[in-house]
């Protein structure tokens, strides 16, 4: 009797399945919402264990707000007018907020490539979004820290808001934003090299769009060019929207909206070239 005929056929195995969502190599919303909440924890507990990564979200917002309100408060409100220039300045370091985390997204992204821990995640059978979106997620929260806290500076040192519904939309729109903006920076995290690099880009673009802005000062006593570029810099719009939205007596519907479209489009263009770069790296 031949072998062929004493040899019982071998039915295929399944291959592994992380949430039963998995089917010809695509994974479904149900899967990938697990995936990212098991990466969501994985990078909290990361912060966990390493507390000193949230130094910047906590002591930034703290040290912004008293130096420029103490060192260029008095100068540019007038002497005695500290309070005003809190009411200005306060939801302005919102939008700044968000810049500035955001570029910790982009270095710490490139750390952990060069640690290792992303080719690990490349060769798991997970959505190659799903890591990217689980950073950005943290990250989030990290923002919503640092504006608690800048908040809270605010009010110890005079801000006053009319409206409480309009706090939450101006924080709402802060985040909004800064989720558009940390899609570049996750770019810049999977091409660039190294998180020096990142830093340094970061900065050459960070403080032109911060210091040309109406951030720290109104832009009326600017020279022309430089107003030109206030009037198209979104973290102008973000900055006049929040201060609207918190105190009101200013029309918002306009920076409202061309905030929203700037991170709509950003997030349009930079996330599938981040989720691409991220799939693609070698």
């Amino acid at each position: 009797m031949s072998t062929a005929t004493l040899t019982k056929p071998q039915q295929p195995q399944p291959g592994p399945q992380l949430s039963g969502d998995q089917h010809d190599g695509r994974i479904g919303l149900r899967g990938n919402l697990r995936h990212i909440g098991a990466l969501v924890r994985r990078n909290l507990l990361w912060i966990r264990q390493d507390p000193e990564s949230m130094f910047d979200a906590i002591l930034m917002p703290i040290v912004f707000c008293l130096l420029f309100v103490f060192v260029f408060g008095g100068s540019i409100a007038g002497k005695g007018n500290q309070e005003e220039y809190v009411n200005y300045v306060v939801p302005g370091l919102m939008a700044m907020m968000g810049m500035n985390i955001a570029m910790g997204v982009g270095t710490g992204f490139s750390q952990d490539f060069q640690t290792g821990v992303m080719d690990r995640f490349r060769s798991l059978p997970i959505a190659r979004s799903s890591v990217l979106i689980a950073k950005i997620t943290v990250e989030l929260c990290r923002m919503l820290v640092a504006t608690a806290v800048l908040l809270t500076v605010g009010f110890i040192l005079g801000l006053s808001v009319s409206s409480v519904a309009g706090l939450f939309a101006a924080v709402g729109l802060a985040v909004v934003f800064g989720f558009g903006i940390m899609w570049i920076f996750l770019t810049m995290g999977v091409v660039m090299k190294n998180a020096q690099s990142i830093q340094a880009m970061g900065f050459l673009v960070l403080f032109p769009l911060q210091f040309g802005s109406s951030i720290f000062a109104p832009t009326d006593t600017m020279p022309g060019w430089l107003q030109a570029f206030t009037d198209y810099n979104p973290l102008s719009s973000l900055a006049d929207a929040a201060r609207g939205l918190m105190n009101g007596g200013q029309p918002i519907a306009h920076d409202v909206l061309v905030t929203l479209i700037w991170a709509a489009v950003l997030t349009a263009v930079m996330a599938p070239i981040a989720i691409r770069k991220f799939t693609t790296k070698t």
